[in-house]
């Protein structure tokens, strides 16, 4: 799993130096509570954001009303880049959140339409990367090599200590294709086979990294 499309990324360099110019310099600073919608599927996307602070999930309701998380976005990441003129998922809070908003037109008119252009093309290429890596694990992988998957994801975003989950199970389950019964028993499985221990139900740390690599891969 790549979670987002970080500014920061050395793949993104000159589109995405227009994009942090314009949201340093015209962004607008909003704050959403836990569960809070922040725009909904099928809204206009005139807007786009990035996350300060919190967690951001995507998702896509199915017309038989079954949910599909699409991604999970953290502090720096950039998310409703849609190539289209709506938004084709819905954000939401995962907890408490900040994010910096800024207008499209803001953008054009501040860095032109050509770096915009530029950083939906990347986005859409690294969207395609992260779809590419998302059909393989829902097709060809076990429900443990998926949890294995996530986890490593998780724990490469945090630099010390144990990694917070900021999202619950059905979350989880969601975003893997898994049930959250199997989602919840997988990882019973791999604490009790000493590969990552979790004090909390929100908080984990990996034990064993050559084997949760291995089951990931």
């Amino acid at each position: 799993m790549t979670l987002a499309y970080p500014l920061t990324d050395d793949r993104t360099a000159r589109p995405a130096s227009a994009l942090t110019e314009a949201f340093d310099r015209h962004g607008v600073r909003m704050t959403f509570a836990r569960n809070t919608e922040i725009y909904a599927q099928d809204d206009e996307a005139d807007q786009l954001y990035q996350v300060v602070r919190g967690v951001v999930r995507t998702s896509r309701l199915t017309a038989d009303g079954r949910r599909q998380v699409g991604d999970f976005y953290y502090v720096g990441d950039l998310f409703g880049l849609e190539p289209g003129p709506d938004h084709c998922f819905a954000a939401e809070a995962l907890d408490d959140c900040e994010v910096i908003a800024v207008r499209r037109s803001t953008v054009r008119a501040f860095a032109g339409d050509a770096a915009l252009d530029r950083a939906i093309l990347e986005a859409q290429r690294l969207e395609m990367e992260r779809l590419q890596e998302h059909v393989v694990m829902l097709g060809r992988k076990s429900a443990r090599e998926r949890v294995a998957s996530f986890l490593i994801a998780i724990a490469n975003r945090t630099e010390d200590g144990p990694a917070n989950l900021a999202m619950g199970r059905q979350d989880m389950a969601d975003y893997l294709g898994l049930t959250i019964e199997t989602v919840s028993r997988m990882l019973t499985q791999l604490q009790g086979d000493a590969i990552v221990e979790f004090p909390s139900s929100r908080r984990f740390e990996v034990r064993k990294w050559t084997a949760l690599e291995a089951l990931a891969a």
